[in-house]
């Protein structure tokens, strides 16, 4: 494979230049669908897209088996170098990548798989609800595995490294509103201060505990309220929440006692606040058998020394909502290490471009490995029923 992969090398990093040249924010993945679609169908799948979003579901192969590998596709919308653009600073461009290298990889060296092979290629995974799109268009509908890539930062795991599975947490972003009563500055005693509804909503939240055994945050990341005037006490204020947790249990008794704390400061201080609460992304629950043929790979390319056990990382994945909503799909992400830096979703984050060559040769070997293991668990069957 390798061999094969060093000779596709010019064509995966035209591929990556333009897809990183070319961001798209999520929902607004237009232009990538298009370029994803022309490549796939270039090498020979079965593609098709949707008139309602952005997003490639593609295939090849026939039979009840099936397996997927996944890639996200959208970009951060960032101010880089002074303007506001959308970035590829999540590594979405080098996930499309790594997958569309795998697609073409096993046209190449002539694999044909002893079932149904599907790639799918994902909006708006920063938004959290690209993943719940594609269940929702029956992208997963029988499908046994799937699987997922995510670079990882040199903190969690360097070049040359690979985790057979990240344990990302559960997330919710919440937006909040506070109506209050205006008042002049000089009367304070006539008004309700929206800034300090807020400030005592920020002091309540460090009170909010869970099991401490479980990592688990909850914090104000915006606020904002009043205008242009100084003397006037301010009644309406717009505020987000970002709340994380590493297990849904624990994230579940955050948001509950996020909404005691916010009925009690509303009481006392005679506010009015709404709570908005956006899509929840779901903590990772990797399956043991995906994990275990996705190390088996990671070995066998890297070295048993260079396979980690698995990261657990406080991010969040909409990759996860696959498994969740459907119960009896075996799922797990691929941790690359590429001594990604500073840090994900940093305006200037760069990694080491060679280690995307190992990264499809994984997931093509992960591929190939998991139609071996149905294969060889039908021939079982029928041994043992005759």
């Amino acid at each position: 494979m390798k061999e094969i992969i060093g000779q596709m090398k010019a064509e995966l990093w035209s591929i990556f230049d333009y897809l990183h040249r070319h961001p798209e924010i999520s929902w607004e993945e237009w232009g990538t669908t298009e370029f994803v679609r022309r490549e796939l169908e270039r090498e020979g799948y079965r593609v098709w897209t949707f008139a309602d979003c952005p997003g490639v579901v593609a295939e090849i192969g026939d039979g009840p088996f099936m397996v997927g590998v996944r890639s996200d596709m959208d970009a951060l919308w960032q101010e880089v170098n002074g303007v506001w653009q959308p970035n590829h600073a999540c590594g979405h461009d080098a996930h499309m990548t790594i997958v569309l290298g795998v697609a073409k990889l096993l046209r190449r060296i002539g694999y044909e798989p002893p079932g149904t092979l599907r790639f799918l290629f994902q909006p708006a995974e920063e938004k959290g609800t690209g993943a719940l799109k594609l269940i929702e268009k029956g992208a997963v509908d029988g499908m046994s595995f799937l699987y997922g890539v995510h670079l990882r930062p040199v903190q969690e795991v360097k070049s040359g490294y690979a985790t057979p599975a990240i344990i990302h947490g559960a997330a919710q972003c919440i937006e909040g509103r506070i109506r209050g009563m205006a008042a002049h500055a000089a009367r304070p005693h006539l008004g309700v201060n929206v800034i300090e509804v807020g400030s005592a909503i920020v002091q309540e939240l460090g009170k909010i505990h869970v099991d401490p055994q479980v990592p688990a945050t909850i914090k104000m990341t915006r606020f904002h309220a009043g205008e242009k005037d100084v003397n006037t006490i301010p009644d309406y204020a717009e505020f987000s929440l970002d709340l994380r947790a590493q297990t849904n249990e624990a994230m579940e008794q955050l948001v509950e006692r996020l909404r005691r704390v916010v009925n009690g400061v509303a009481a006392i201080y005679g506010a009015e606040i709404e709570l908005d609460e956006r899509t929840r992304i779901v903590a990772a629950n990797p399956d043991l058998d995906a994990k275990r043929l996705m190390e088996e790979a990671i070995i066998a390319v890297l070295g048993e020394e260079k396979c980690i056990p698995p990261v657990i990382t406080s991010g969040g994945e909409d990759f996860h909502f696959y498994a969740f909503k459907k119960p009896e799909l075996k799922t797990t992400m691929l941790g690359l290490g590429c001594d990604l830096r500073p840090g994900l979703h940093h305006p200037q984050m760069t990694f080491q471009r060679d280690d995307l060559l190992s990264g499809i040769e994984i997931l093509a070997r992960t591929v190939i490995n998991t139609f071996a293991l149905q294969g060889e668990k039908e021939r079982v069957s029928i041994t043992a029923n005759h």
